[in-house]
């Protein structure tokens, strides 16, 4: 058996965990410099507030509807989450940490009635020591944990924690009957579409689909898809990290930027910062593509630019790739456009000296990278950089925060006390 353990409205858990007067009003987190909606409270789900929407639609009505706001606070929500991970890998046989707030678990053996004790006692210890509510699905594959935990959110009866046979006679067919196909793990969007062209509506067509055409007109996953609905399993819990296979920094714009060289010294931030995730996985890059469009939100000209660059030589030193992205995002710029957000993405990432060099390719740059972490360990995140990115404290690319929250685990002025 698997167990899907998935912390229920995460972020905005992490919010009300420690401002107890938001539990039970709507809440939103927003994106980076408080753009968009990335995470939704129950009661703000239950309003018709829908992921993505810019917070300047929903403005209007916040005071009327009661809607409070909070700024992304990253580091806190890591933390709770490490915490989350580290209790359920104590509880269970194995354990594969699928996202920040879902942990793929191998549970102990025993009974369907034996597991849902089992569940209800891990829930239990992770509100009793973290404090955040957990929603958990048991059943013999991925994605029938996946419908199962789904499940565990939606009855209130289960307490938190269903097994897949643990229910009523015929409840899971009835489910995958009305269940639509793109609600099925990795069916979406596009996927989703093609399914639907082809007569796929349900999660039980799917179910029903045979496996070998599912393969030839989309790919060995979805096939495995298919037979992990009928309780074959086919994706196994991976107990080891798999490597990544791109490393992307973006960041919306609180206020539109006009000038292409602004938006070169944004991304040639972003970059640095991935350069250093690069260098914390112990991965190179050997191509980059670079971005910068306006807001299909907002009125006035639209403009999308990107490129696409082969390195020479695989790095990740953050010399060559800003020097790269610089290159080749800024002349396609254009002069008085609101642009809205830009971005980098490092890809065909491998391990130091495995992937070649390009023919032709020119002297090297003596490594920095390295000595900038280091320096950056000792004295905080940013204190060096490339160029004038190390004493600019005031970039319009900022994020913008006004509704951060304290970091109550990660800042030693922000504990709580007891008196």
């Amino acid at each position: 058996m698997i167990a899907l353990v998935d912390v229920n409205n995460f972020y905005a858990s992490c919010e009300t965990l420690f401002e107890p007067s938001l539990a039970g009003r709507p809440l939103v987190v927003l994106s980076n410099g408080d753009g968009c909606v990335v995470a939704r409270s129950a009661e703000a789900k239950a309003l018709g507030v829908q992921m993505g929407t810019p917070w300047f639609q929903l403005a209007a009505d916040a005071k009327r509807w009661g809607l409070v706001r909070r700024s992304s606070n990253y580091l806190l929500y890591a933390d709770l989450s490490e915490r989350v991970m580290t209790i359920l890998a104590r509880h269970s046989r194995g354990q594969e940490v699928y996202s920040i707030d879902e942990s793929f678990l191998v549970p102990p053996q025993g009974t369907a009635a034996e597991l849902v004790r089992w569940g209800r006692r891990l829930k239990a210890t992770v509100a009793r020591n973290v404090g955040l509510p957990v929603s958990i699905g048991i059943a013999p594959t991925k994605t029938q944990a996946k419908l199962a935990t789904a499940a565990a959110k939606k009855i209130p009866a289960a307490g938190g924690v269903v097994h897949w046979d643990h229910t009523p006679p015929g409840y899971w067919d009835r489910l995958m009957h009305a269940l639509p196909v793109t609600e099925v793990w990795g069916v979406a969007g596009r996927v989703g579409r093609r399914m639907e062209a082809m007569g796929i509506t349900t999660a039980a067509q799917l179910r029903d689909a045979d496996p070998g055409r599912i393969r030839r007109a989309f790919s060995v996953v979805l096939m495995r898809t298919v037979l992990e609905l009928r309780g074959t399993a086919a994706v196994p819990v991976e107990e080891e990290a798999a490597t990544k296979q791109q490393v992307m920094v973006s960041r919306s714009f609180s206020d539109p930027i006009w000038e292409p060289h602004v938006i070169g010294d944004a991304v040639a931030e972003f970059t640095q910062r991935a350069a250093r995730r690069l260098r914390k996985e112990g991965q190179e890059a050997a191509q980059l593509r670079v971005f910068a469009h306006t807001s299909p939100h907002r009125q006035g000209p639209s403009h999308a630019a990107s490129a696409h660059v082969r390195l020479s030589v695989p790095t990740f030193e953050p010399g060559p790739l800003v020097a790269a992205a610089r290159r080749a995002l800024v002349p396609k710029l254009v002069a008085g456009t609101p642009y809205m957000r830009a971005g980098v993405m490092l890809l065909d990432l491998t391990a130091p000296g495995v992937a070649p060099m390009l023919p032709g390719a020119g002297e090297q740059h003596a490594p920095v990278g390295g000595l900038m972490d280091e320096i950056n360990a000792r004295f905080g995140l940013g204190t060096v950089a490339l160029g004038k990115l190390g004493a600019r404290v005031d970039a319009p690319w900022g994020n913008k925060q006004s509704s951060l929250s304290p970091g109550f685990t990660t800042d030693w002025a922000a504990l709580r006390t007891v008196s």
